[in-house]
């Protein structure tokens, strides 16, 4: 059980070492490189949203242990197969970490069957679309998501505004808008009690911790 180590949240301590900047007791226990792609029908239709996640080394190096069967340095496509299909499995549990939006409301998402995952430069990245069960027009209603673990166990993040993008036929006059999470008093004391909090902490059930460190993405239509 590999990415029942990345879901499996506890379990996954056991396998790495936690960055030495951050306290071994605090949250978060894992971080990832994140970009994200809208995806668009021939209509102008949203129909998912693509995911790239590249893994923190300490991630990576736990993961990857004993994959390389026949001992040539390189992790292939069918070395990294087992892994791929375990995470993206476990990651369905927790509806992948997306979060669309229609008007301020949750829709609803399908089943990844659309993934893949790599090992290159030193790096592990795994990449899959969440389809949307219902595709939406963003000219007649807005269209925003994130990607975030509520429990903030997995710290994800852009790196900047060019993380994200979008693939297909986005609608003339539509363009993206990744927000900037402001840092304020509240934010601030919430991460501060975050970071005192140990790897077996659950947080309670109607908390949406995560949530408050997400960047939104939105598609904008004039």
């Amino acid at each position: 059980m590999r990415i029942g180590h990345l879901l499996a949240k506890p379990a996954l301590l056991a396998g790495f070492a936690v960055a030495a900047i951050t306290p071994a007791s605090a949250h978060p226990h894992m971080w990832i490189d994140m970009r994200s792609y809208v995806v668009f029908n021939d209509r102008g239709l949203i129909t998912g949203i693509d995911l790239e996640w590249t893994f923190d080394d300490g991630y990576a190096q736990m993961a990857l242990d004993g994959l390389d069967t026949d001992g040539d340095g390189v992790y292939s496509q069918d070395e990294l197969a087992p892994l791929t299909k375990e995470n993206i499995a476990s990651l369905k549990d927790y509806n992948y970490f997306t979060v669309p939006r229609v008007n301020g409301e949750v829709v609803p998402i399908g089943e990844v069957t659309e993934y893949g995952q790599i090992y290159s430069n030193g790096k592990l990245s795994l990449h899959f679309q969440v389809p949307l069960e219902k595709p939406v027009d963003p000219r007649k209603d807005e269209f925003l998501y994130k990607v975030y673990d509520p429990e903030f166990f997995i710290d994800m993040e852009y790196a900047d505004k060019s993380s994200v993008g979008t693939v297909g036929s986005m609608p003339a006059h539509c363009r993206l808008k990744l927000v900037q999470v402001s840092a304020d008093q509240q934010t601030l004391q919430v991460k501060q009690m975050l970071s005192t909090k140990g790897k077996e902490w659950k947080p309670p059930a109607n908390e949406d911790f995560g949530g408050m460190f997400a960047q939104p993405t939105l598609v904008v239509c004039s």
